[in-house]
């Protein structure tokens, strides 16, 4: 089976944005637009390729601020802080930096990047290997035989790696429960709140021993008193939140198209040319080890 790697464009943006940011480090261009962010983000994809042993290389962004959890949930994400002024024109950039590159550029509006990653491993699973890196362990629902999900850590290519087995062994349960398991703690990131009062531990214990949210609904009166409590008084929460933290695998896509579109051969001479002309001096420097 060829390999794919699927890239969450904007946490490698965001990520690599905060990591030089914090010293004030833009690396701006000759035109004085911040260019950190970018550079960061194409180093790391281009070790990626390598770690993975890439044929085809897609990446997945957001589409701007509004999905159809908004429409369930209006404060969903809501309380979340403007970009900083370095790091808007650094949303444009890095596509047109990607595109330039090769790489499958895919997002679609009224959905996040998780739902297409999403969408994309559960289309393509039966005749691919497929690798996902993010920084976000929503992604691990999606988890199957032949879909890993690579989650960076602090360092610049480290990854808390999971596959199907590892994450049966771990949670003792099937990859899709970690969908019950989050309703019951909610996402203050996200901005819904769950069941207050239960944490991960219950939270997975309940599902352990239950299932679902709803068979743990269902057989509320064989809890203990104070769990009957907190969800009896966070029941409409609980509802809600299952149904935010779902991932969305139905993402309209044409995947015959994606398919003819996404095969990708490294260039490092190619590769560096677009670093060139992009001013991305940090990533023409770090393309020369590859050389």
């Amino acid at each position: 089976m060829n390999n794919i790697l699927i890239i969450d464009g904007m946490a490698l943006l965001f990520r690599h944005f905060f990591a030089t940011s914090l010293h004030k480090n833009y690396m701006k261009n000759s035109k004085g637009i911040p260019t950190n962010g970018v550079q960061g983000f194409v180093k790391h994809v281009i070790s990626a390729i390598h770690d993975t042993d890439a044929h085809h290389v897609i990446v997945c962004w957001d589409m701007g601020s509004k999905t159809f959890r908004n429409e369930i949930d209006a404060n969903y994400k809501a309380h979340r802080p403007a970009p900083q002024e370095e790091l808007i024109p650094q949303f444009e950039m890095v596509q047109q930096v990607s595109n330039a590159l090769g790489f499958l550029n895919i997002g679609v509006h009224q959905y996040e990047a998780d739902d297409v990653i999403g969408t994309l491993a559960k289309s393509l699973e039966n005749k691919y290997q497929i690798k996902v890196i993010s920084g976000d362990r929503d992604l691990l629902q999606i988890l199957d035989e032949h879909i890993e999900v690579w989650l960076t850590k602090k360092g610049f290519n480290i990854y808390n790696k999971y596959n199907l087995s590892r994450f049966i062994d771990e949670y003792q349960l099937q990859p899709k429960q970690l969908i019950d398991v989050k309703a019951f703690m909610g996402d203050t990131a996200d901005g819904y709140s769950g069941v207050k009062g239960i944490g991960e531990k219950t939270a997975i214990k309940l599902i352990q021993s239950y299932g679902s949210v709803n068979a743990v609904i269902d057989a509320i009166n064989t809890l203990p008193k104070g769990q009957q409590t907190k969800i009896n008084e966070n029941i409409d929460q609980l509802r809600l939140a299952l149904r935010l933290a779902e991932i969305h695998t139905e993402v309209p896509l044409n995947i015959d198209e994606i398919k003819q579109n996404m095969p990708y051969t490294v260039d490092f001479n190619h590769m560096k040319q677009i670093a060139n002309q992009f001013e991305l001096k940090v990533v023409s420097n770090f393309i020369n080890q590859f050389n």
